[in-house]
């Protein structure tokens, strides 16, 4: 089979597509023939260094959608032609930037009929963070206060939804041509973060932070007694940011996402319902996966990025 694989770790030009075996679905697990593969940040940080994964060569993707080819021994959920989509399991499952993967039965849902694979591909790592932050973690409950920063991006974006779906009062920080948009996703204030200074708004429940560093610090200082900062930027929580949490009174911590189907079959739902779209900026095929990591290290994006795979 076609797959995107590198050998080293560098720019985009360390990509390559290639012939490697097809994998065969152990217990358990299922193969599927990839139609469209979302791409996160953290797929363009792994390009680069080894993360957590440390080994090469290496296939990148974890945001998968596409149709059962087969089922490995003792699978009951799904059958050869489901059309499904999900989390390939973070961070060592990866693998989905090729014309087939293998995924846990159970990392998967059926994909909703009312889009296609290009959309069902970008969803689901950025929208079961989104969904493990605001619904696992903090539980947010309606009327509740929720500061979301880069909310135009993959996550982001998601995020607002979510949020609103729970009923919450979303503040967004993102650059001002980006706030119609937000608007349209249900923020109700935004800020943009080059003129304006988001620690101005009145106090908040939640802070969902995508940025980590200073921004992440500033943060704490919009929080309610009591409140919350999730961040997905921070892999472990520094010194600083953890002293600065117990002077104020309120708890910082990081989340990394995992593989769920519970919370994939709610995203699955939330979109079913109309309540959830994802925004795709821009769509690559396969061979092309290069162009995509190069418009993804911009750091710019609006929404998501996709490869697509097969017809």
């Amino acid at each position: 089979m076609k797959a995107i694989t590198q050998h080293t770790y560098g720019g985009s030009d360390v990509l390559r597509q290639t012939e490697i075996e097809r994998p065969v679905p152990g217990p358990s697990e299922v193969l599927v023939r990839v139609h469209a593969a979302g791409m996160n940040p953290t797929d363009w940080k792994h390009r680069q260094f080894a993360g957590f994964l440390g080994r090469l060569p290496l296939v990148l993707g974890w945001d998968v959608s596409g149709v059962v080819e087969a089922v490995g021994p003792g699978v009951t959920i799904h059958r050869a032609g489901d059309e499904v989509f999900g989390m390939l399991p973070y961070p060592h499952g990866v693998g989905s930037f090729a014309e087939y993967a293998v995924a846990p039965a159970r990392a998967l849902v059926r994909k909703p009929a009312g889009i296609d694979h290009v959309q069902a591909g970008a969803i689901p790592l950025a929208a079961l963070t989104a969904w493990q932050v605001l619904v696992d973690a903090a539980d947010v409950q309606p009327g509740q206060r929720v500061l979301i920063h880069a909310a135009a991006g993959g996550v982001g974006h998601l995020a607002v939804q979510i949020a609103k779906a729970r009923g919450a009062h979303v503040i967004g920080t993102a650059s001002a041509p980006k706030h119609a948009l937000l608007r349209e996703l249900g923020a109700d204030e935004l800020i943009d973060y080059r003129s304006e200074d988001f620690t101005a708004i009145d106090p908040v429940d939640l802070v969902f932070d995508t940025l980590g560093g200073e921004t992440a610090i500033r943060s704490l200082e919009t929080l309610k007694p009591g409140g919350e900062l999730v961040t997905i930027a921070l892999g472990s929580l520094p010194a600083d940011l953890a002293a600065r949490a117990e002077a104020l009174g309120v708890r910082a911590y990081p989340l990394l996402v995992e593989a769920d189907q519970a919370g994939m079959q709610a995203v699955a739902d939330l979109v079913a319902d109309g309540r959830l779209r994802v925004v795709v900026e821009a769509a690559f095929p396969l061979a092309e996966a290069a162009k995509g990591h190069d418009l993804g290290d911009t750091g710019r994006v609006t929404g998501k990025v996709v490869l697509t795979v097969a017809e």
